[in-house]
């Protein structure tokens, strides 16, 4: 798991719009990707999930897919040192955007299992995340976690064991990214790993997503004037991360 710089501006996302990339992946229906069985989505922290895969999975639910969301963690470092918020108050917020930001969805009856594990720490919680999963899993299922390399180490460490339990227990493992797209390039070989197809959001799936993003006012809103509550997830982030399309690795 190689540490990448998440600061910055990051790749524009003209350049990922103009990638032949991106100009290149089949397009599909949510239906005409459904996975078998129920789709465990893990996210490290409130909002990844929904980041990643919200428009997705608001289709699925509307189409019959039972969703079960395993939060990894509260969220509660992601403004180190804030005058505004303690990381307790953090956890509680973040927790409480979590559930509106599904209930827009349309995913209010989807089972959330919170593991508790320490932001930014979870490479060292990584046999207790495995023994969650193999709990929870079953054969049949659908694991949606984020990508090998997506370059933040709780989401590395989060695909690291999601591919190890799902191999163990019978289920499927597709990703998502996040953070790849903010380091990445259109020509890195991260993002041309096999099994990568775009799903196209309906119209209402993606307003959904839209909505549910809109939830996360601690990430996407600067807290205060402090430089340590400026916002994690500003405009230039999210124009990567609320496209009419989402990417998708089922390959592995």
């Amino acid at each position: 798991m190689t540490p990448r710089d998440l600061t910055g501006p990051g790749t524009d996302e003209a350049r990922w719009r103009a990638s032949e990339f991106l100009a290149t992946l089949p397009r599909l229906d949510p239906g005409g990707r459904r996975p078998p069985g129920r789709v465990v989505v893990l996210a490290p922290h409130p909002d990844d999930e929904i980041l990643g895969a919200g428009g997705t999975l608001s289709a699925w639910a509307a189409d019959g897919v039972p969703i079960v969301v395993v939060a990894v963690t509260y969220g509660e470092a992601s403004h180190p040192g804030s005058p505004t918020l303690t990381p307790d108050e953090l956890a509680l917020r973040r927790d409480d955007e979590r559930r509106r930001a599904l209930d827009e969805l349309g995913l209010s009856d989807a089972r959330i299992v919170r593991t508790g594990l320490p932001d930014g720490a979870v490479i060292a919680y990584r046999a207790v995340l495995r023994d969650h999963l193999m709990s929870l899993l079953e054969p049949g299922d659908t694991v949606l976690a984020p990508i090998p390399g997506d370059g933040h180490p709780d989401h590395d460490a989060v695909a690291e064991v999601a591919r190890k339990a799902a191999r163990c227990r019978g289920a499927a493992v597709w990703h998502y990214a996040v953070w790849l797209w903010h380091w990445a390039t259109p020509e890195d070989e991260a993002v041309a790993r096999g099994g990568a197809v775009a799903i196209t959001l309906p119209a209402g799936a993606w307003r959904a997503k839209r909505s549910a993003v809109d939830c996360f006012t601690s990430q996407i809103e600067s807290l205060s004037s402090d430089p340590r509550d400026a916002a994690v997830l500003p405009p230039r982030v999210l124009d990567r991360l609320v496209r009419e399309i989402e990417v998708l690795w089922t390959g592995s």
